[in-house]
Parts: C-alpha cells; structure tokens; sequence
C-alpha cells in the first residue's frame, strides 16, 4: 500500500496531493504573490551547516521542554491552521486526539472547522493554546477568549501580521470556496455564510470577502493592552519578525513571540524565519519565550531552529498532509516522524538534552565558504 512507503514529512505532501480536491490543496498549500517567501522558508535551513561533536554518551538522550510553564516530551508542537475538515472529515479533533496521544501542545485556529469546546472535550487533558485575531467586532473577540478559558485552552496566541488578508493567487483565480458541509464552527452561522458560500464574489476567493469584513485593519498595540485587561492567559503574538517590534512586545507585557510569516501567506519577499531568528532571539534577551514556525520539515530544521534559541518549533502544513492522507494516525505519524528524526540528529550530532544545543551547532553556509 501507499501508506507503508511513507517515511519522511515530503512523502506525507505528495500523498496529500493526490488525496485533496484541488480546492483545498490550493488553500492549504499557497503562499502569497509571488511565493518567494514559501520557496526561502524551506530552502533557508539548508543554508546552516552542522557542527557535530562525538564520543559524548548519547545513549539517553533527553528532548523534554516546558512552553509558559507546561510540560512537553519533545520541542514540535501543533501550529493553528483553517478549516481542517477540508482535509479530513474528522478535522481538528483528529488533530487534538493525536496532540493528546503524543503529548504535545496544538494551537487551536479562531477560524477552525471544529468548535473551541469540541476540540477541548477531544483533547481531554493535552496542552492546547487559542489563536486569536482582534476582529472589528471587540465582542467577539473577547467571546471568543472566554470560551477558550472557560475551556482550558492555556494561551492566547494572537496574529499580528493580518491587517488583511494576503493574496494568494490560485485561492483568486480558482476562485477558493468553502465546501458547503464546512462551517467555521466558532462563528454565529448567519453571520459567517452570507458571504463564505458567495461564489460568484469578484475578488474570487470569498474567504476574502468575509475576513475583510471581520478583519481589523486599525489593531495597534492598545488592542494587545486591552487583551491583557481582560485575560489572564499568557499572550503569545505571532508574526514578529523584527527586532524593534520585540522591544514594543517587551514593553506591553507579552509572555512568548511566535518567529513566523504566517506559512509565507501574507507579505511576500519578508525572509524565511529561521534567518530571522536570531535577531529576535537576541532583541529578547530571555525576556520571554521564542518560538518559530514555517518550513520545517526536516529533525535538522528542528535542531537548526533550536541552536539558534527557539524554545519549540510548531509545524502547520505537514500536519495537514498526515490529516489529509489518514486522519488521526496521519497526524501521529508525521509528528512521531519528525520527532525521533530530531531525536536522532541530537544523538549524531552529541546533544544529549536541549541544553546541550547551543549555536556553537551551527555554522552558515557563507561563513564556510568564505574559509575556502
């Protein structure tokens, strides 16, 4: 069977082709304009060498992590991502049910196809954050982090780098549509199918048309203020990418930075994020936590990502394709995949815990020619 030769993260995409409808594929696979940013997310980690160091007992090795105080066995947790009845029909609970049997962490979408307390109830006893966009409507919004508390959710994970939403080509020319037995489940259902199930809307993808009504172009960091006026949860933003905007995060109280370009989905030509990781790792000084997203597919980017001061790693696509391609033991299988990947790159390369990796790891492709 096709399922048995699924070894590797790529495998799991080119399956994932096949399985979905071109609707869904196009979605969950495109990256804004031009998709440079896609492309450099991937390719970027190729650009750091390894520097391994041997005869260092790696015959227990350790990859336990804590993230705002909680406890993981490994640093590759479960990034947000739309919709996920597009990809199966059991959709975000498949997702929780498999966090819940590996351990780890999943960030909920606001915008996802299964409920906040649906997914609470599959997830049972996991680790689970909300992410959480400011929306026009402050009611809704602040609905929204009442039932993610009410829920046991443990963070607030706020996306910051959607003023609006970016444009992604094959989502306008083939015209994106929600398949009608989809709803995004934590939305009032008039309010969401006026304009979701528009198929004729001339910006093509009708996701469009109903984030641009919901969307609050006008968020500034008061919004984050108010957040933290009416919430206890940690606040994580997510979408971070330079330093001067971690010094104003600092300032207004924010207790971790997700490093992401939102799967290269918004503004193209930003760089990957794991060339950015290191300015914001530095620019936080260990005031909070770090986090990074985007392109990793591979226990080496993990590594990679970690040596330059990530505390864990979330992974979004990948997910999707597991999901797409055999639900629930999908999504095991492609994080158990990445994980004792990791795990053996530690072990190869003399790292006996997290601790043990440190940026002496690394070194960039640049640097090692410049020595030729």
């Amino acid at each position: 069977s096709k399922m048995a030769a699924l070894v590797c993260l790529d495998d799991y995409e080119q399956l994932a082709k096949d399985k979905l409808d071109r609707n869904a594929y196009n979605y969950y696979s495109s990256g804004a304009n031009n998709q440079q940013t896609l492309r450099d997310n991937v390719q970027a980690f190729k650009r750091y060498r390894l520097r391994p160091r041997f005869l260092r007992d790696v015959s227990n090795i350790q990859m336990e992590t804590i993230i705002q105080g909680d406890s993981i066995p490994f640093p590759i947790c479960v990034a947000p991502t739309a919709m996920q009845k597009m990809a199966h029909v059991e959709g975000e609970l498949a997702t929780a049910r498999a966090s819940l049997s590996l351990g780890t962490c999943m960030v909920l979408s606001s915008w996802s196809s299964c409920s906040i307390e649906e997914v609470a109830e599959a997830s049972g006893s996991a680790l689970r954050w909300f992410q959480l966009y400011i929306y026009r409507d402050r009611k809704v919004t602040e609905d929204l982090v009442r039932r993610a508390e009410q829920c046991g959710y443990r963070a607030i994970v706020v996306t910051v780098d959607t003023p609006e939403v970016g444009k992604r080509l094959n989502d306008t020319r083939y015209r994106f549509i929600l398949p009608s037995h989809i709803s995004l489940a934590n939305f009032r259902q008039d309010f969401v199918y006026s304009s979701l199930s528009d198929n004729n809307s001339q910006h093509g993808s009708s996701l469009y048309n109903y984030t641009v009504k919901l969307m609050d172009n006008a968020v500034t960091w008061k919004d984050i203020n108010w957040l933290r006026s009416i919430t206890s949860l940690p606040i994580i933003l997510k979408g971070v990418l330079t330093k001067e905007d971690v010094q104003i995060a600092l300032q207004h109280g924010v207790k971790g930075i997700v490093v992401s370009n939102h799967g290269a989905r918004q503004l193209d030509g930003v760089p990957a994020t794991i060339d950015v990781l290191k300015e914001i790792v530095d620019g936080v000084e260990g005031k909070c936590e770090v986090y990074l997203d985007g392109g990793v597919r591979l226990g080496t980017d993990v590594l990679k990502a970690l040596a330059l001061g990530a505390r864990a790693v979330f992974i979004g696509r990948p997910v999707l394709w597991g999901l797409a391609c055999n639900g629930q033991p999908g999504v095991e299988s492609v994080i158990g995949i990445l994980r004792d990947e990791f795990k053996q790159s530690m072990a190869l390369s003399g790292c006996r815990n997290l601790s043990d990796i440190s940026q002496e790891l690394i070194v960039k492709e640049t640097v090692l020619n410049s020595k030729l």
